[in-house]
């Protein structure tokens, strides 16, 4: 090659970056999101603590906490700290009014709504237990709608301010389209916008909420992981147990949500195939020998009373009945059948049960552990640190669809201020 055309060509490459510069507003939008995020995460804290915690000099994470306070996002809280070099420092923590993300999730047989500050704090929750199976989609949406215009009206009586809105909802969810919901009856449902419309119906006098939709299980995986009793774990597998079995993996953090945004639906992994027919049209489903309606027939209790049912299976499985214990046993033999395949192919650092599964986990744990310990590679199962436990009461999908809302805000506070302004 050409000496002087490999020089032409280094120079062509240096003034046409691959990324462009950070601009101003660009850094200053992320250092807002370190400051906010270190007051988050310390509870309470000086302006020094902020400045030795982001490596910001102290001038800088002066004007950055001014506007922060400005915006309604910090408060300072009287107190004051004396614990580094220099004069005692007033106190900062995240403001307990103002900005908060409302989470709706739509199930089977219920609606629940929560709303949470930016501590992360759940400070608004109403449930209404529905049978939505069979109801047109529009209905079961409009039926959310007013149970989430509630939860505004009891929000704004503690001076909260929802800045958006996150949907959970069961089955294959991408692009605000529920794609297949087998339990609910759905296929091909455009969700957001009939929520939204009906949403601005029941409450006109607010500025619309900007609405997005999630797959239920992977909101409920962000709740353990924001809100749970996992620590310093940030890759594990989630599986949630409802009418249906849903699962989400989360990798050092971050969802992993496949080509098309439907990873993690383990409830949909065939463990035999002349098993049952199975609402999705396959066969031998996970869902069949380990969802809802397959515990407690095994069980023969009564399915027709939903949560009544459950707390009969757990009642009887204290008490030692045979039919409830085989029955949550061979669950578990079929939940630990699956997720060892799971285990195999992402090596998790925890395997979290949820949902429904919480509470029974004490009964499904033991056959679950069997299985993995037999079919996990090389018998690590045991010795990698890998542990199989039930999800935290603080972690549900209500609850991680609002923190959905508050992590974008934390992201990027200034976008959220300039839209309080003008809106």
């Amino acid at each position: 090659m050409d000496p002087r055309a490999r020089v032409r060509l280094t120079s062509a490459v240096s003034r046409d970056p691959l990324e462009p510069k950070a601009g101003r507003d660009t850094v200053r939008r992320h250092n807002l999101s370190l400051v906010l995020r270190a007051v988050r995460d310390a509870g309470e804290i000086t302006r020094a603590g902020v400045s030795a915690r982001v490596g910001l000099t102290r001038a800088a994470i002066s004007s950055l906490v001014e506007q922060l306070l400005d915006g309604g996002f910090l408060s300072e809280s009287g107190k004051t700290f004396s614990g580094l070099a220099g004069r005692p420092g007033t106190v900062l923590k995240v403001a307990r009014t103002g900005v908060a993300g409302i989470g709706t999730e739509i199930n089977v047989d219920h609606v629940a709504v929560c709303v949470v500050d930016l501590a992360g704090t759940d400070r608004v929750r109403l449930v209404e237990h529905l049978d939505n199976r069979g109801a047109p989609p529009a209905q079961v949406l409009c039926r959310a709608a007013a149970i989430t215009a509630r939860a505004l009206v009891s929000a704004a009586e503690q001076d909260l301010r929802p800045v958006g809105a996150t949907l959970a909802l069961p089955g294959l969810v991408s692009s605000g389209t529920v794609w297949q919901a087998p339990n609910l009856g759905w296929s091909q449902v455009t969700a957001e916008e009939p929520f939204t419309h009906a949403l601005a119906a029941l409450r006109p006098e607010l500025p619309a909420l900007p609405v997005r939709s999630e797959n239920q299980a992977n909101l409920a995986a962000l709740a353990e992981l924001w809100f749970g009793s996992l620590g310093r774990v940030r890759t594990f597998l989630y599986l949630t147990g409802e009418i249906g079995v849903g699962g989400a993996l989360v990798l050092d953090g971050e969802l992993l949500r496949g080509a098309h945004g439907f990873a993690g639906e383990l409830g949909h992994v065939m463990v035999a195939k002349d098993g049952p027919e199975c609402r999705c049209g396959a066969r031998g489903c996970l869902e069949q020998y380990a969802g809802q309606r397959a515990m407690l027939s095994a069980a023969h209790i009564d399915r027709s009373s939903g949560g009544a049912a459950l707390a009969e299976l757990e009642r009887r499985a204290r008490t030692g009945d045979g039919r409830a214990l085989a029955a949550l046993n061979q669950a578990g033999l079929m939940l630990g059948r699956v997720l060892s395949g799971a285990v195999n192919l992402f090596d998790p650092a925890a395997v979290v049960l949820g949902g429904i599964y919480g509470p029974l986990a004490p009964w499904l744990i033991p056959g679950a552990s069997i299985e993995l310990s037999t079919h996990v590679v090389s018998g690590l199962w045991p010795q990698t640190g890998t542990r199989l436990r039930a999800a935290s009461p603080a972690a549900d999908a209500a609850r991680g669809a609002a923190g959905l809302v508050v992590q974008d805000v934390l992201s990027d506070p200034l976008l959220y201020a300039q839209r309080a302004a003008t809106g």
